[in-house]
């Protein structure tokens, strides 16, 4: 464990530091004081408040459990949204050529393509926009809320706030205006039911947002209750499907069909999709959403953004029934817009549907535009139709290339098709290069063929007649196996006899001639030093 101080402790200093520090638990003896002048909170184990020996801290602290260690580079400032820097007067060279900023190209230019660019007007120049680097740390790249200015927030409530005014002043007027005619009118009265309701309904106006704290308390309350064969209630609802219809996941077995979510006891995709449409009774969760109200809902959905993005203030969500209510206007508004078009063009024009079958020149789309093409499908006479061209450079061709990058593939690798170069920047060296690339392939194939060749020939061993240890025999000698086995048994005995002196003879006579069966037992029996197995030949 790495504590603040190595110093020796004795039994009895040890013993009085435990004390104290269970007096502090207690609460009879005050707590330790950090650095700082804080306290330290007595039930921090030690492992926690001890800081490490390599921080040479001579008094309790938790500042090794902090962050002491900051960059002064990271910074939580963020870009200033729309900000400019400069306002030039003329066109300056290597600005946009459309508007005239410094600091964008024209592919790069997000302004309205002008009819005569700022390069030739030399007007109407474009401020240079801000452009800032900021160098942010981990919580800071991931910050999903980084840069975002919470006062922004406070228009949507002075909006709300200020609808919320308006409304309450217009039913006081209201409320004033129906006690005035009252009070002029003090003869005439009307029905009891109407009068009621009248008055239930300018309750309801009212507070129309507020609810009563009576009927917050019930909001959690379930109203349900389902009679159960016990004669009692429950507070559920039971799942309403019958016992006898087949479960969804049992319709097909299969482990690559439909997926089926036991959680929400979902299954969005049909399970049988090859099956007879007719003969099938559920086609997957998905075909909810394409039936009934569903594709009402979505195109309500969606003319309400639509509309929330053209400036007028509608939301589904906050208000569905002035949302419902726009969007059935907008389909009338559609409807007698696209009438009275129809009725429009078919004055202008004429009903051509109820008149004759149009001429099959009409029909198959023939124009007096005449162009002849050949066999191979060239052009030989006349214009064909124009494409129209991007903004972007087209068909610009370097390095005395004559087809653009990306006009040849091979291998995975995109290259020129006019000399066959995979490198983006090389030179083009035409059919002499293409030539020289497949000769070098060429060459290369039949180097490897004959390295494929060389390969399958074994190469022939000879056969070498070895003598023990690894010692070469000469050609011409032929060792008789017979007197090989004898010259080994005397080399037994004589190893035998030189281990045992007891054994040794006293009349010991020996012979200068060593045949070469000898001299190949004495090479078999003989003990190498280097040899690991040495120790098990007499054995």
């Amino acid at each position: 464990m790495a504590t603040a101080s190595v110093a020796f402790k004795s039994r009895e200093d040890h013993r009085k530091q435990m004390e104290l520090e269970e007096a502090r638990k207690a609460g009879l003896a005050p707590a330790e004081v950090d650095e700082d002048g804080k306290e330290i909170n007595p039930h921090i184990p030690q492992y926690m408040s001890s800081a490490p020996w390599y921080l040479n801290a001579e008094r309790p602290s938790l500042k090794h459990q902090r962050k002491w260690k900051s960059d002064p580079n990271y910074t939580k400032a963020w870009y200033e949204r729309g900000a400019k820097v400069f306002q030039a007067t003329k066109f300056r060279k290597g600005a946009c050529q459309n508007c005239g900023a410094i600091t964008h190209d024209v592919k790069s230019c997000m302004d309205r393509p002008r009819k005569i660019q700022a390069k030739w007007s030399n007007l109407h120049i474009a401020p240079d926009e801000k452009v800032e680097s900021f160098e942010l740390d981990y919580d800071g790249k991931r910050d999903r809320w980084n840069g975002y200015d919470p006062q922004t927030f406070s228009m949507v409530i002075n909006y709300w706030e200020q609808k919320d005014e308006a409304r309450n002043k217009y039913q006081k007027e209201q409320q004033l205006k129906k006690l005035e005619q009252k009070q002029n009118n003090p003869d005439e009265k009307e029905k009891v039911g109407d009068s009621d309701e009248s008055d239930s309904d300018e309750e309801a106006e009212v507070d129309e947002a507020k609810v009563d704290e009576s009927k917050q308390m019930d909001f959690a309350k379930v109203e349900k209750r389902v009679r159960t064969t016990g004669g009692g209630s429950t507070g559920t609802v039971r799942n309403l499907r019958i016992r006898e219809d087949v479960a969804k996941y049992l319709l097909n077995l299969d482990v690559n069909s439909a997926y089926y979510d036991p959680k929400t006891r979902s299954m969005r995709e049909d399970p049988l999709p090859d099956s007879d449409p007719n003969e099938k009774f559920y086609m997957g969760d998905n075909q909810n959403r394409a039936s009934g109200q569903a594709q009402d809902f979505k195109q309500l959905n969606i003319h309400a953004w639509e509309a929330y993005e053209k400036g007028q203030d509608i939301h589904l969500q906050a208000a569905p029934s002035q949302a419902e209510l726009l969007h059935r206007d907008f389909k009338v508004k559609k409807e007698k817009l696209k009438g009275q078009l129809k009725e429009d063009i078919m004055e202008k024009y004429g009903n051509a549907a109820a008149t004759d079958k149009l001429p099959a020149e009409l029909l198959l789309g023939q124009t007096e535009r005449q162009v002849e093409y050949d066999r191979a499908g060239r052009m030989i006479k006349g214009q064909e139709k124009a494409v129209p061209k991007s903004k972007y450079e087209e068909d610009v061709f370097i390095n005395n290339h004559t087809t653009v990058w990306g006009s040849f593939w091979r291998d995975h690798q995109w290259g020129y098709k006019c000399c066959r170069q995979f490198i983006r920047n090389s030179y083009c060296t035409g059919q002499a290069g293409i030539d020289a690339a497949e000769a070098s392939a060429e060459l290369m194939r039949a180097n490897m063929e004959m390295k494929e060749a060389v390969q399958e020939k074994a190469p022939v061993i000879e056969e070498k007649n070895l003598a023990s240890w690894g010692g070469d025999v000469a050609e011409d000698v032929v060792l008789d196996r017979k007197k090989l086995k004898e010259a080994l048994k005397r080399e037994d005995e004589r190893l035998r006899e030189e281990k045992d002196e007891r054994k040794r003879k006293y009349n010991v006579t020996y012979s200068d001639e060593v045949t070469a069966e000898d001299m190949e037992a004495y090479k078999m029996k003989k003990v190498h030093f280097d040899d690991p197995m040495r120790d098990f030949l007499g054995k």
